[in-house]
């Protein structure tokens, strides 16, 4: 009987038993170089590969030998040109990878939809549940009908990802969330007051958290390393089209009666999840959630139908065998529950530093003050003094620009990389925030109008390819396999609890402090965010997922240590006239010519 027909805590158990002696801090790629060809032998015979054992002992050399293509005999044309169009047609991927990350991004048009769904229905709904004073008990129930989503992210959907996923797969997660969003949509489309309104917007979020957890990490674990980043934009574009599609949504039913206006635009946002649980169970399952469960014979053929060859199917297949033989060495076969898994998050240093950045860039995405537009844009160009109508348009253009804003990303996040990103649009961010603070100064009218709509599209169009498509991508590649669903949880939760957060105050610091003082604050806490993405976030650009313990085995300090060093030596080369390498840059063709496992 093959050891891929056992359970997951066996064939573990089967792992640790061939591994000797490994350093805590061993890198995967020091891990290849240990591995000989007996290795291969014993992993093809245990796990059903025998047939494809030339393949994948090719592969094992190519890990052995960093890509080094002229030390393994018998690559053929077609494997050779498939690696060196990994850095000049990188893009030419099969149909297949294409279809499975768009029917997963289907989930995210409903993420914005639902948005700025709620952001047209703040207009009528407060009349219509009668919560339309200016008390503070009604300020806060509409506060919390805006931020319910988030709450039902933050202490419901974020946290099924992990029993889910473990259970069903990515697939079944992610048609259990979209079943939920259905029911939380159209829930709450018919709610005959506002605390069954407040249940319904809860279940809606617990589906939109457990299909934004699930959804970002089924694209990681699909996408090839060296197209990773440009892929996972997807979901920022997908949830941006979804914003663009529910503001344009809310002008065309503006001239509806207003006692069932709100409600069609709370309803609507189910049209995306329609197709979504119709398509999810024709693309392939995740390979890793294979190889956790001791499948390799299965994430092999998996792989090989999302690769363009076989070879590269065998590289990441081979490769996430070697990092989950190494992890079982270290920390044991024994199958870890829910509750340990979330305290791994803290009490091993690999996880932690990885848990500091993810947690890191979903936190400045919410100070940063993007979500606090997409809910209140109208309400905020309304009190401005645009009309009800010239309101609705200016935010059908805010969501434009978030759309096409965020396609730059597909390119320059595999490029300039993730860390990169962030440091370079925050500056800008904060500066546009604070000019647009100033805005409120002038007389109302037209260049009040001008001035204030522009700044903030100006704000959006620098968010779109840099704080937009970082936190989610980032967040779902750098927990190692074993953690990676309930860090993905963690941070949707650091996410969507700040974000309630910001949308309970959000009122009441209009109040108090008025738009000018508002946007000034948010312009100071984009400051902030920058300095912490510049302690914590760490580049990632162009490693498969196995290679990622390297990138965090330093401590936070050290991190820092290092990334000073390297903007003293950056500024030094500048005035020798040279080029210094950034911290973490990769230093050879090898990270690009793997997959990620």
């Amino acid at each position: 009987m093959s050891k891929a027909n056992i359970e997951p805590e066996s064939s573990a158990s089967t792992a640790a038993d061939e591994v000797e002696d490994v350093a805590e801090d061993q890198p995967l790629r020091t891990l290849s170089h240990d591995t000989s060809d007996e290795d291969v032998e014993d992993f093809v015979n245990n796990y059903d590969l025998a047939d494809h054992f030339g393949v994948l002992q090719k592969a094992s050399l190519l890990l052995r030998h960093c890509g080094d293509q002229r030390r393994v005999p018998g690559l053929t044309d077609e494997e050779s040109t498939a690696f060196s169009r990994e850095s000049t047609h990188k893009w030419r991927q099969p149909k297949l990878l294409y279809f499975t990350i768009f029917v997963g991004a289907l989930g995210a048009i409903e993420q914005g939809w639902a948005q700025t769904g709620i952001n047209g229905a703040n207009l009528y709904l407060p009349e219509a549940m009668g919560i339309a004073s200016n008390s503070s008990h009604d300020a806060v129930v509409l506060g919390l009908i805006n931020c319910g989503i988030y709450v039902g992210q933050a202490f419901f959907g974020a946290w099924l990802s992990d029993p889910v996923n473990s259970r069903v797969g990515r697939r079944g997660a992610i048609f259990a969330g979209s079943a939920l969003c259905l029911v939380g949509n159209l829930g709450s489309a018919i709610s005959p007051s506002w605390p069954v309104l407040v249940a319904f917007r809860l279940a809606l979020g617990a589906g939109l958290g457990l299909n934004s957890s699930s959804v970002n990490v089924y694209a990681a674990e699909c996408a090839p390393a060296y197209i990773r980043g440009g892929l996972a934009v997807t979901w920022q574009a997908f949830t941006a089209f979804g914003i663009f599609v529910g503001f344009m949504a809310n002008v065309a039913l503006h001239d509806y009666d207003a006692s069932v206006i709100w409600r069609l635009q709370l309803a609507a946002p189910f049209l995306p999840a329609l197709p979504l649980l119709l398509l999810i169970y024709l693309c392939p399952e995740a390979a890793p959630w294979y190889c956790k469960g001791g499948r390799y014979d299965l994430a092999y053929a998996l792989l090989s139908r999302l690769r363009n060859t076989e070879l590269q199917a065998a590289i990441e297949t081979y490769s996430a065998y070697l990092s989950q033989r190494h992890y079982v060495k270290l920390y044991g076969d024994e199958r870890r529950s829910f509750y340990t898994k979330l305290r791994s998050l803290f009490t091993v240093s690999r996880t932690r530093y990885a848990l500091y950045a993810s947690s890191t860039v979903m936190l400045s995405q919410q100070l940063c003050g993007i979500n606090i537009i997409a809910f209140y844009s109208t309400t905020i160009f309304s009190s401005s003094g645009f009309s009800a109508t010239a309101a609705l348009w200016a935010s059908v253009v805010f969501g434009f620009i978030n759309f096409i804003g965020a396609i730059p990303a597909v390119w320059t996040m595999d490029t300039l990389g993730r860390r990169s990103l962030l440091l370079w649009t925050l500056p800008a961010m904060a500066v546009t925030m604070l000019l647009a603070s100033f805005s409120f100064s002038l007389p109302e009218g037209t260049s009040r109008f001008v001035t204030l709509a522009g700044l903030i599209y100006t704000f959006c169009a620098i968010y779109s390819p840099g704080m937009g498509p970082v936190p989610c991508a980032y967040s779902a590649e750098v927990y190692p396999s074993e953690s990676r669903e309930v860090g993905m949880s963690f941070a949707i939760f650091t996410a969507s609890i700040w974000a309630t957060v910001l949308s309970l105050t959000f009122p009441a610091l209009l109040e108090s402090l008025g738009e000018q003082g508002t946007f000034a604050l948010y312009a100071a806490l984009n400051v902030l965010a920058w300095v912490m993405c510049w302690a914590f976030v760490r580049e990632t650009k162009n490693l498969t997922l196995d290679e990622m313990d390297g990138i965090f085995q330093d401590s936070p300090m050290d991190f820092m240590k290092q990334a000073g060093r390297s903007c003293l030596g950056a500024r030094s080369s500048m005035k020798r006239g040279r080029h210094h390498p950034v911290d973490n840059e990769p230093a050879d063709d090898w990270d690009r010519q793997s997959g990620s496992s």
